[in-house]
This record gives structure tokens, C-alpha cells and sequence, in this order.
């Protein structure tokens, strides 16, 4: 839509701020009903994305998840209007290209099957993250998430026409092994290391560790099925964290890279330096977090820190209006081989251990000792991330936090200086009248910048992009039709243009925009 349109839909909405309003907002993509947009990734000029657990009744091809791609998309293309014909809010809709699906769950009876000690757990429709790593012009692997409890992560090797069409090799297909380092649990979003290597985010959702062995949690079935996965009950300190692939168009050895902390991981982000790296955590009350490794290009020990954040604008200002100061708290050094030794010592543990008033893991008692630098060693930083955080007055207040992400090169060569973060629900301890974050509720979610300096550190987050009005009673838009509804994905163009995915059922077809900076 053009910047006019944009001004009136949004100002008879919602009170944004000037900086939320003064830039270009276009739809360019729509999925079908029931589908989520996951695993935006830009290789050239072609845009992977996935079409995530579609409703099964549709009478076409996206009954099932899918894996695609827009090629030599065109990212100046002219506004989408939201579909209103059903045959439109049933497939694939977009003005940047065609999308041309590449496999889908199920596919070649490998793809999203989830298999363990005890065969077969489920096949996944939750294709996530997406990294395509090259191996020779025109061709190389695609790596998906299979965003399951356990989680899972496909390998396809591509190749590309002169046309734009690519073509995947079903007999090379396979789902990655994942047994050396006891499986995963929900892999989320990601990003590929600037060295090349994909990394996904196991999204940790248990907010307290003692429910792992509560037989009586509402998650207890994932536990259940990772345990069938392992053919033993799992230790929970074994999840919860980045994983790389190692050796990607060889072997693909996952190796959990424990020192950037253990909690509900959305996506990591590495910066140029190959040292500096910024954590989103999914969730309510979370938090923010930022590691710094001793070595370039070795995320394997290295220094945790968690963001303070100093809000600029009075309590209960419009989420899209008030901005922060973001300091950085230590939490600890650590590094792979101790915090293994430290996980180790919870191993063994089953529900039969289980009490009610009591824990197996880590107490809230011994989270403080750690505080007040009484503990004998950091695992509580390591392993309890976030309550580690939020006991050193890190704030622990973020709703939603989702993908965070930059154009590697852009932000190389100082040319595009920005990182973004995608908030899906600005509400609950965002938008209470208690702790650093105090701003106005905003269920349809907001993009937030922050400045990179020359160092790669961050110290401003700012509404830039804000969601419309929430209506509860519309039942199928309760978010304004012409605005972002709880971003997701997020991909950083070359030239400083930001496209945005939909995660939300707050639009009967999540879309994609590409949001435009005016500077």
C-alpha cells in the first residue's frame, strides 16, 4: 500500500508514534488458512520460505506443510490485497514471484519423520527455520527444522536451473541424526553462522525445570516422547540450547553449543566479528540475552550476558512509541566441557522422583546463592539462563520474543547498521504496571531496531513497526487487516529493507511484508 493509505488505516487504528509511521509498509505474500510463514531465508535472489501446519482439509496441495521458494523475487513488487475469494485464501498468493513448493511433510516417506530408539514417533507439519548451504554453483543443501517435541532437522540437496527452478534429490534427502547429543526439543527459528554452519534453536518452553518429571504437566507428553526417542527418560538440562551443524555438506554433526545459555531459544544471531552474538527467548516474562565468544568463528566458551532495559517514555506510553536504553549484565564464563559436567550430575533422574513440594534440579534457593556469589561453581547461569538473569536484575519481562536478525554483509561494511527483533504479543509483563517494561498492550506485536556500533553492541531498541488495532470480535481478522499481526521471521535486505512473516491466528492468511525505512 502506498505511504498515504498506511497513515490513514493505521492512524484511525491505533496511536503510533512517528517513527512507526513513517515508513513503508507493503503486503507481498499471503498463505493458505491455518498455515504459519516459517523459514524465511534469502539465498541471492531467491526467497525460501515454508508454508507451516496448513489445515488438513484444504482441497488442494497445501493439505499438507510445505517447503518452497520464490525465485528471483521481486522485492519492488506492488502491494497485495488480503485474498477475500476462497480459492485465493487456499493456496500460495504473492507479488514477488511464483512459489514453487519443494517437498513437503512426508515427502519421500523421510521428510518430518521423527524416529527414535522405539521407531517411529510421529511425521511433523512444523518445517521451520530453513539455511540452504552451497556446494558448488547452483546446487547445495537445504537444512529445515522440524519444530516437534522431539525435534527433528531435514537435509535435501538442491540444485538450481538457469530458470529459477530447483530441483531436489529425493535419494539424497534425509532427516539428520540427532542421538549423539540425545535429540532436541522444538527446533525453532535460526540463522547460518557467517562461517557457514546452520544453527538451530531448540525452544525450551518448560518455565520451571521441576515439572520436567511432573508427571502431572501439561507438557509431560513431549517428555514422553523424547524418552521414547532415547529409550531412557531424559535429562532436561540436555535441552535448551543452540545447536550447530557441524561439517554441513558432510557428515552434519550437531554439536549444542551449552556456553550461550539454556532456555526457550527462538533464533541466535552471530555478528560480523564471529564473536558477538545476540538470543532472542520465546516466551512470557523472558529475556534478552547477548554472548561473546573468546574466539572468532568458536562458539564453544565464551561470556553470557543478559539486557537491562531502561524505558524512555512514561508508563503505559503505546508500545509503539516508547523505546529503550539496553544495558548488558554478566552473568559468567563458561564452555562446553564444563557445562556438560554440570548437566551430568542431574542425569538418572525419572517422574518416580517427583514431589510436589520439592525439586530434582536446580532450587530457587540456589539460584540466589549464585547471586549473592555464594555458589561453588556458574552452573546456574549455564543452566537456568533465565532465572539466573532476572536473580542479577537483568530484565525479565519480554512477551513473544521472536526472531532477531541482520544482513550479514550490510552490517560488515557498515552499510545497513541495524538489527531487528520481532515481539509477537506486546502484553502481560510488557505492558503490567510493575518492573523496566511498562508500555501500553499491543496483542498484534511489534518490530523493534537497534542501532549495531562499531563493535557490534547494541544500546537503543526502538519501535519501528507496530500492529493495528485488536478487535476480539472479528473472528477472523481481530488484528487490522492492513498491518503486521505478531511478526515472526525476520530477513534483513541489502539495502536496509525488512521483510516480515506472520506467526498468528489473529489473520485468517498470515502474510509477509516488506517494510521500508525512510532515512
Amino acid at each position: 500500500m502506498s505511504f498515504k493509505s498506511l497513515l490513514v488505516a493505521l492512524t484511525a487504528t491505533t496511536c503510533l508514534s512517528t517513527v512507526a509511521l513513517a515508513d513503508n509498509l507493503t503486503r507481498v505474500v499471503t498463505v493458505p488458512v491455518g498455515g504459519e510463514i516459517t523459514g524465511m531465508y534469502l539465498e541471492g535472489d531467491d526467497l525460501f520460505f515454508n508454508v507451516q501446519h496448513p489445515s488438513d482439509d484444504l482441497p488442494n496441495e497445501y493439505a499438507k506443510a510445505a517447503v518452497g521458494v520464490i525465485s528471483n523475487a521481486n522485492f519492488k513488487a506492488a502491494e497485495l490485497a488480503a485474498p477475500t475469494k476462497t480459492e485465493d485464501k487456499q493456496t500460495v498468493t504473492s507479488t514477488l514471484g511464483k512459489y514453487q513448493v519443494l517437498f513437503q511433510e512426508g515427502s519421500y516417506g523421510k521428510i518430518g519423520h521423527i524416529t527414535g530408539a522405539s521407531g517411529e514417533i510421529k511425521v511433523s507439519n512444523d518445517p521451520d527455520f530453513n539455511a540452504f548451504v552451497p556446494t558448488g554453483t547452483n546446487e547445495g543443501y537445504l537444512f529445515t527444522n522440524w519444530e516437534d517435541r522431539p525435534g527433528g532437522m531435514s537435509r535435501v540437496k538442491l540444485s538450481r536451473a538457469a530458470d529459477g527452478t530447483w530441483t531436489a534429490d529425493a535419494q539424497d534427502a534425509k532427516m539428520l541424526d540427532f542421538t549423539s547429543v540425545k535429540g532436541t526439543w522444538v527446533n525453532c527459528f535460526g540463522t547460518l553462522s557467517p562461517w557457514g554452519t546452520p544453527l538451530t534453536s531448540e525452544e525450551l518452553y518448560f518455565d520451571n525445570t521441576k515439572d520436567w518429571n511432573n508427571s502431572e504437566y501439561k507438557y509431560i507428553g513431549g517428555v514422553n516422547n523424547l524418552a521414547s526417542y532415547l529409550g531412557s527418560y531424559p535429562n532436561p538440562y540436555d535441552y535448551g540450547y543452540i545447536v550447530e551443524i557441524t561439517d554441513p555438506a558432510g557428515s552434519a554433526t550437531p554439536v549444542k553449543q551449552m556456553a550461550l545459555g539454556r532456555f526457550s531459544h527462538e533464533n541466535s544471531v552471530v555478528m560480523p566479528d564471529e564473536k558477538t552474538v545476540y538470543l532472542s527467548d520465546d516466551g512470557t516474562n523472558v529475556v534478552f540475552f547477548k554472548f561473546v565468544a573468546d574466539k572468532a568463528g568458536d562458539l564453544s566458551a565464551g561470556t553470557l550476558f543478559a539486557a537491562k532495559m531502561d524505558q524512555q517514555a512514561p508508563a503505559g506510553t503505546p508500545a509503539a512509541e516508547a523505546g529503550f536504553k539496553v544495558s548488558w549484565i554478566e552473568l559468567a564464563h563458561g564452555s562446553n566441557e564444563e557445562i556438560s559436567k554440570w548437566v551430568a550430575d542431574y542425569n538418572g533422574i525419572t517422574q518416580k522422583d517427583f514431589k510436589a513440594d520439592a525439586t530434582n534440579y536446580i532450587s530457587d534457593e540456589e539460584v540466589a546463592a549464585w547471586a549473592r556469589g555464594e555458589a561453588k561453581d556458574n552452573r546456574v547461569a549455564f543452566l537456568e539462563s533465565r532465572r539466573a538473569a532476572a536473580a542479577k536484575g537483568a530484565t525479565a519481562e519480554f512477551r513473544k520474543m521472536e526472531g532477531v536478525n541482520i544482513n550479514l554483509k550490510a552490517a560488515a561494511d557498515g552499510s545497513v547498521p541495524y538489527m531487528y527483533m520481532a515481539m509477537s504479543a506486546v502484553e502481560k509483563g510488557m505492558s503490567d504496571d510493575k518492573g523496566d517494561i511498562q508500555v501500553g498492550t499491543n496483542k498484534c506485536g511489534v518490530v523493534y531496531e537497534m542501532k549495531l556500533d562499531a563493535n557490534f553492541d547494541v544500546a537503543t531498541m526502538n519501535p519501528v513497526v507496530a500492529g493495528g488495532k485488536y478487535d476480539k470480535s472479528n473472528a477472523a481478522n481481530s488484528c487490522d487487516i492492513n498491518g503486521i499481526s505478531n511478526p515472526d521471521n525476520l530477513v534483513v535486505l541489502a539495502n536496509g529493507n525488512v521483510l516480515i512473516g506472520e506467526d498468528t491466528s489473529k489473520h485468517e492468511n498470515n502474510a509477509m511484508w516488506v517494510w521500508q525505512p525512510q532515512r
